[in-house]
């Protein structure tokens, strides 16, 4: 009997009537998408990896709970939920993401170096560092969008259900990102290329 590729929703039904080994497909099927997104708000291995642990036992403790509801695709639920407890993370921290020196090495580690030769890799960290840090000067719903679309991968239909408004808006606020990106560019004077 040929098994084929059972949805999310097919997954938690079967979790649900106690097949433990679903939800590990389960997870092990989204955990790239949430860990990425939530590393990349935090800044930290470390704060990501705690902040994907509660996500996941706040999906198992809603799921078995029996208060979850299929109103969207599963995914946007989890995201939302990774999206919330980040923003009580820095609600408690009172700060805006730090990276912290000790990560510069495993930043260094995860390129490739094969194709580039490091002074290409000092340039390319230098312009993600500074891009990071205009990220983070923008507006919250800008912000939110920006990281979705890419860093997550997300589609503007996608963030627009994950961030409850219309695709125009959705659009609109990537569109305001862009256009704040480039004027923070040209204020502080930043190449965001590898020529001099």
């Amino acid at each position: 009997m040929k098994v084929s590729n059972p949805s999310d929703q097919e997954l938690i039904k079967r979790y649900l009537t106690g097949n433990e080994a679903s939800l590990e497909i389960i997870i092990n099927r989204h955990k790239d998408k949430v860990f990425s997104y939530i590393l990349m708000v935090v800044k930290s291995p470390q704060v990501a990896d705690d902040l994907f642990q509660d996500t996941f036992i706040k999906v198992i403790n809603t799921l078995k709970s029996g208060i979850y509801n299929e109103e969207g695709k599963f995914i946007h639920w989890v995201m939302r939920i990774a999206h919330n407890l980040v923003i009580d993370y820095f609600r408690k921290k009172k700060r805006l993401p730090i990276k912290e020196n000790s990560e510069d090495r495993d930043t260094f580690e995860l390129l490739n170096m094969k194709t580039e030769s490091i002074e290409d890799i000092l340039i390319t960290e230098q312009i993600h560092k500074e891009l990071k840090i205009l990220v983070d000067c923008l507006p919250q719903e800008q912000k939110e969008v920006l990281l979705m679309r890419h860093y997550v991968g997300m589609s503007f239909k996608d963030i627009a259900e994950e961030t409850e408004v219309s695709i125009n808006t959705a659009l609109g606020r990537m569109r305001y990102a862009i256009l704040n990106i480039r004027r923070l560019v040209e204020e502080k004077n930043i190449s965001l290329s590898h020529s001099y």
